[in-house]
Order: C-alpha cells, then structure tokens, then sequence
C-alpha cells in the first residue's frame, strides 16, 4: 500500500509521516529510534549516477547497498556464502540527496534453521546535517554450500 507523495517524494510502504524511522513489528522496539541500531556493516555516498531523470537517489540503490551491508553480517553469522531470500516490512521514510553519506547498520533478529533473519536500517547524513533514518527493512538470508544448496547455520555454543 502506498501513501500519497508529498513534496519531498512518495512514502511507499508502512511510514511514520516523516517523524524518523519507525521499525516494523519484526523488531524488538516498536519507538522511533533517535540513534542507529546495529552494528555498520557498509557506507557509501549517494552520487548523480544512482539517480533517476528527476535527480532523486532511486529506492532500488538505497535497497542494494542494504542487500549488501545485511550480507555482510550474514556471511560472519553463516560462516558461509548466503543468499537472499525476502525482504520483508521495507518503509522508505525520508529522501536521500546526492552527496549524502548513507551509512547501513545491521543486527540479527533470528536464526532458523539454514536462514538468518538481519534488521537493516539505512541512515544518511548531508556533509551539513546530523544523520536521519531514511529507511529499514527485514532481510531473510539462507546459508549456502559451495554447490548452492542450502545448509544449516552454524550456532555458537
């Protein structure tokens, strides 16, 4: 379901008017955070090419570095290559702008059997503003074998 644009762009998906980032059920605490959760995990800045014709970072880059820092803590967690499987309860609640540092922090928030379920906040901080949870998702990764196939998540005793 989407809400309707506003001036700073679309709010697609569960949102919090803008008041920061709201976590989906999936998390332990349903509060805006006011400060990052997890640990960093990937840091880029937002360039003119990850754009689209009206000069907004397109949603899908924002996504990508996400898949990507969250696969990083999967990789540590698994001990092995993985793959993603889902993104569950994505909210984009702020633009980000070109030139702005985007920094993704990940925590755990379940481990089942061959899968691993990452918390992925994304944060942005223009070279003159304090940093602002822009989005946050569920990502679900599956640990995989050399040969692609699914195998058990190795537990820390």
């Amino acid at each position: 379901m989407a809400a309707a644009p506003t001036a700073a762009g679309p709010r697609l998906g569960l949102h919090d008017g803008g008041r920061g980032c709201s976590l989906p059920p999936e998390m332990p605490d349903p509060s805006p955070p006011t400060e990052p959760h997890g640990e960093i995990v990937i840091r880029a800045i937002a360039m003119p090419a990850d754009t689209n014709s009206n000069g907004d970072i397109f949603g899908g880059w924002l996504v990508s570095q996400m898949d990507l820092g969250g696969a990083v803590l999967a990789r540590n967690v698994a001990g092995s290559r993985v793959a993603t499987v889902a993104i569950d309860a994505m909210s984009f609640v702020a633009p980000v702008n070109v030139g702005d540092t985007v920094t993704c922090y990940a925590r755990l928030n379940g481990i089942g059997r061959t899968s691993m379920k990452i918390a992925v906040e994304a944060w942005s901080q223009h070279y003159a503003g304090g940093p602002q949870c822009v989005t946050h998702g569920v990502f679900t990764y599956v640990a995989i074998d050399g040969s692609g196939r699914p195998h058990p998540v190795k537990r820390a005793r």
